[in-house]
């Protein structure tokens, strides 16, 4: 009787276990996905709409109702986006396959790594890179991988290797394609440029090492001495480039002769929702993806005539040393003239200086108007031939904006063509000082002192009213897109102690004027650090350094011919002790990338 009671406890055992300790799935369709994803966007031009209402109509009511619908939509998207990402993996895993059929066709040893397998993407993004990815791992195998003798001879290991990696840098997902064979050939490639009628002698002898490796995107290029099944066609890597930039992404080579090569793309996370800046011009409003774009200028009208000169007969700006061709955008869409915008402006000029094709030119727009995230919506067929637009939006007034294509206006404007020879002949002259040289924000400190600090720590540039900023505990804060922004006043961690405990309990003065806020990420969380004055960015090689002479400081440098305080990021946070007054403070560095 004993056993047979002992025999009924072991059966309802497992059914007496909590049903939370079993992870519960459901398949659902792709298509069910889709229409969610649909819905979402839906839903964010709705917000979109309800915000804009809101910013005009005086009435707390709306403003707090759009405020949470803004958290809500927010929180929506991201639970939505999640339910589309696919691991990386899931197009890796025929790699080592290819890999190994590869080699033996070609007589070779290879072994494949793998890092980042997990990194996840948009299902519609991994469906566009599958076949560029193939065909980079295709053509390491059999252009980058040397034969087992050749590597024996050049002191290495029979078997070569190719490395997959991926992660995510900046909003945007990076996938290197690494191997350690012999490395791109320069000279051979220059020759068979010059072959092929691609470049003449002239620039031939002043193209930089990188810019011959990327000679090898061009359509219908070759270095293969035969041609096989895998290579020697001409066809391929022009066909990888296009795809890519396609969906937003760049491709880049580097190649060190004799170590090996690697290849890098850079593909945005998803192109259903994106962030952009939206412009006006000639009374329209246009949408440019945040990923092309580097910076913001704005020259008054007594700096227009100084500032923008002709170079055989094209117009550049002189942005910190660098010429910097200058394309119309009404002149290139043959727009009206907004007679309006001119007066308004007083006869300033606003340049967006954006980046195409590895290459930065500035975009002359009537109007800057403001980021926000937008619903990408396909172009219809008819319009599918047209290079200048990537899509179109529907903005929050429910009226329509185009999206830019950045790089099928810089090849419609010839900027790539055009500056392609000046570019050479400046590189020639400036390349060795501009490998040194990097790029610095300027600010002013306390008690007028000049300090600075990488321009590549920084996601944005901020100004806030006094109204918007609030008190959490002794943490200045602000909502700042869908999230709780803390404040880092820079005056205050500087302080002497005994001064910084009194000031860490005031709050801002409410006759003051608006607060400058540089936003800036670090180790994966974003905070903003209240300055003085923001004076420039600007480009030096800061060699000449002192050691600091007090806390919160990296050292002293020489910039501009001024000596310049270096700020210590992670020294200041620890004295302001962010982290322990708002320890769920997190955001994704996609809402505030560049």
């Amino acid at each position: 009787m004993a056993k047979q009671e002992d025999t009924l406890g072991a059966q309802q055992a497992p059914e007496s276990r909590p049903r939370e300790a079993v992870a519960e799935t459901i398949r659902v369709g792709v298509n069910v996905l889709d229409k969610l994803m649909t819905l979402v966007g839906e839903l964010v031009l709705a917000r979109n709409q309800l915000l804009q209402i809101s910013n005009t109509v005086e009435d707390p009511g709306l403003q707090a109702v759009s405020q949470r619908m803004n958290l809500i939509a927010t929180e929506l998207q991201g639970e939505v986006m999640k339910t589309r990402m696919q691991p990386i993996g899931n197009i890796w895993s025929q790699f080592p396959r290819t890999v190994r059929d590869v080699a033996l066709g070609c007589g070779k040893e290879v072994g494949i790594e793998m890092e980042g397998k997990e990194t996840e993407l948009d299902k519609t993004i991994i469906e566009a890179i599958k076949d560029p990815l193939t065909h980079l791992v295709r053509n390491s195998v059999d252009h980058g991988i040397e034969l087992p003798d050749d590597r024996l001879k050049a002191g290495k290991d029979q078997a070569g290797r190719l490395i997959l990696r991926a992660f995510h840098e900046g909003g945007q997902v990076n996938i290197e394609i690494t191997d350690d064979g012999a490395g791109l050939n320069g000279d051979r490639i220059r020759k068979k440029a010059l072959e092929r009628g691609v470049i003449n002698a002239e620039q031939a002898a002043r193209m930089t090492e990188h810019e011959i490796f990327n000679l090898i995107f061009l359509p219908g290029f070759s270095t293969a001495e035969k041609v096989t099944n895998v290579s020697g066609r001409g066809v391929g890597m022009d066909v990888v480039k296009t795809n890519v930039e396609k969906i937003g992404g760049t491709v880049d080579v580097q190649s060190t002769r004799g170590r090996g090569t690697t290849v890098r793309v850079k593909i945005p996370l998803t192109l259903a929702i994106i962030p952009a800046l939206v412009v006006t011009c000639g009374g329209d409003r246009y949408a440019i993806p945040q990923v092309s774009l580097l910076e913001l200028v704005r020259l008054e009208a007594d700096e227009v005539g100084k500032g923008i000169e002709l170079v055989h007969g094209a117009p550049v700006y002189r942005l910190r040393g660098r010429l910097l061709p200058l394309v119309y955008l009404n002149r290139e869409l043959k727009l009206a003239v907004d007679e309006n915008a001119a007066t308004e402006s007083d006869g300033a000029v606003n340049i967006v200086v954006l980046r195409a094709d590895e290459r930065q030119f500035g975009l002359v727009v009537d109007q800057i108007n403001d980021t926000e995230e937008i619903v990408v919506k396909p172009l219809r067929k008819q319009l599918k031939t047209v290079k200048t637009f990537a899509g179109s939006s529907i903005m929050g007034d429910g009226k329509v904006a185009l999206i830019l294509d950045v790089l099928g206006l810089a090849q419609r404007a010839s900027v790539i063509a055009e500056t392609r020879d000046r570019a050479l002949t400046e590189k020639a002259v400036e390349a060795a000082a501009r490998e040194e040289k990097q790029t610095f924000l300027l600010f002013a400190g306390p008690g007028d002192s000049r300090m600075a600090i990488p321009l590549n720590t920084l996601a944005r540039l901020e100004e806030f009213p006094v109204a918007q900023i609030e008190m959490s505990g002794s943490q200045w804060v602000t909502q700042y897109r869908g999230q709780i922004l803390p404040l880092v006043r820079l005056n205050v961690v500087l302080e002497e102690r005994r001064n910084k405990l009194r000031a860490l309990q005031a709050p801002p003065s409410p006759d003051s004027g608006p607060i400058q806020v540089l936003v800036l990420n670090h180790d994966g969380r974003c905070f903003g650090l209240v300055v003085e004055r923001i004076l420039d960015i600007v480009e030096d090689r800061a060699d000449v350094r002192s050691s600091a002479t007090r806390a919160a400081v990296l050292y002293s440098v020489v910039i501009g011919e001024r000596v310049t305080e270096m700020l210590d990021i992670p020294a200041i946070l620890r004295s302001a002790d962010v982290s322990a007054s708002l320890p769920g403070v997190a955001t994704r560095s996609a809402e505030v990338a560049n």
